[in-house]
């Protein structure tokens, strides 16, 4: 089939990659083909891992960083330079709608992009926390915890904006889109994970130990780090039904909150192309919302007794400078919103500290 003038060799259509619901390939590429023009935005220049499942959900999988040498040679690539394996990685770039058929034609059900672009990839552009339940906890308290997150972040002046992870929790992500490093975002959301932990230690864990995690909130603070990537917005999920990482409202949270109700937060692909088709991108502004984060220089050294740190009222004007920048290599061939200083201060000096409020019941 022909794509965009770029042709492309589809096979095993009829091949069943959800058994419970018998969601074949062939489903699999039409979903990602109808929410292209919600998906691509997100993608756009930013190195993708893929996540791929020839045989199906139920079998073995594996990630792929390197893009695959039998690619077509119009797919385009970024060699990205890892400190950690010492060599460069050549990622692939989805950047056009004949790159994702051809993603989702070697059963790359999900699709975990990085936080950064190619061409800046020490900057990235958002912060992101991954609110991950631990049985019996479900997505509804990860919507109290997210909740908690919003109202941090609303005494500070800066919109965060949630979606489902598409498997059992919520993700917060807070646009950014200035100058940064991850040496800024990553202690200060690890920072914060830890004073939420300390205000409601019956709901809240900032350590990823499974042991510690039954019944409560694990806040992942450590997906802000340039070896790490999050699922994408719009990306299936390999579970039992094609469930999608999906954009929400807050008054979609605060309802499955209130109506303690978790399926309120779960959407399969044919229901998020609906959504999409009627709400419009949810999650545009991630995009190109331009704000900073607080200086929180001593809030990282203070988590050790969080009970002595009122994090709003550190909120202060001034903004942490983001550390020197490495250089990335080339990628291969191939509206704001600024709340002014005075009126974030006066917020800041003026909030309660929304995490040491009482927890709702859940």
């Amino acid at each position: 089939m022909d794509v965009e003038g770029k042709h492309l060799s589809l096979s095993n259509l009829d091949k069943v990659l959800y058994p419970a619901t018998g969601f074949t390939k062939g489903q699999v590429i039409d979903y990602y083909a109808r929410i292209a023009p919600a998906l691509l935005p997100h993608l756009k220049g930013r190195p993708v891992t893929m996540k791929r499942y020839p045989n199906g959900v139920d079998s073995e999988f594996f990630y792929e960083k390197n893009a695959p040498k039998h690619r077509l040679e119009w797919v385009k690539t970024a060699p990205i330079w890892s400190r950690h394996n010492r060599r460069h990685i050549n990622y692939l770039l989805v950047d056009d709608l004949p790159t994702l058929i051809w993603l989702a034609n070697l059963a790359s059900l999900e699709i975990h992009p990085s936080l950064a672009l190619a061409k800046d990839y020490d900057c990235p552009t958002m912060l992101v926390f991954d609110l991950d339940p631990g049985p019996p906890a479900n997505i509804v308290q990860c919507a109290q915890v997210g909740l908690w997150l919003r109202e941090i972040f609303e005494h500070w002046g800066l919109q965060s904006f949630p979606k489902t992870s598409g498997s059992k929790g919520l993700q917060v992500y807070v646009p950014l889109n200035t100058p940064t490093s991850y040496d800024v975002t990553k202690p200060f959301a690890q920072a914060l994970a830890h004073l939420l932990e300390h205000d409601h230690p019956d709901l809240i864990v900032s350590e990823m130990k499974k042991a510690i995690r039954g019944g409560k909130v694990f806040v992942d603070w450590s997906q802000n780090d340039e070896h790490k990537t999050t699922v994408s917005v719009y990306s299936l999920r390999a579970r039992e039904h094609p469930t999608v990482s999906t954009p929400v409202t807050w008054e979609e949270v605060e309802r499955a909150l209130k109506k303690k109700d978790a399926s309120l937060l779960v959407f399969e692909a044919p229901k998020v192309i609906e959504r999409f088709e009627k709400m419009g991108d949810l999650h545009a502004p991630v995009l190109e919302l331009k704000q900073k984060l607080p200086d929180l220089r001593g809030v990282a050294a203070a988590a050790a007794t969080p009970a002595t740190v009122d994090l709003a009222a550190q909120a202060e004007d001034t903004r942490e400078e983001p550390a020197p920048k490495r250089t990335a290599a080339k990628s291969g061939p191939g509206h704001s919103r600024k709340a002014s200083g005075s009126a974030r201060k006066t917020r800041a000096k003026k909030a309660a500290k929304p995490a040491a409020k009482k927890r709702r019941a859940v």
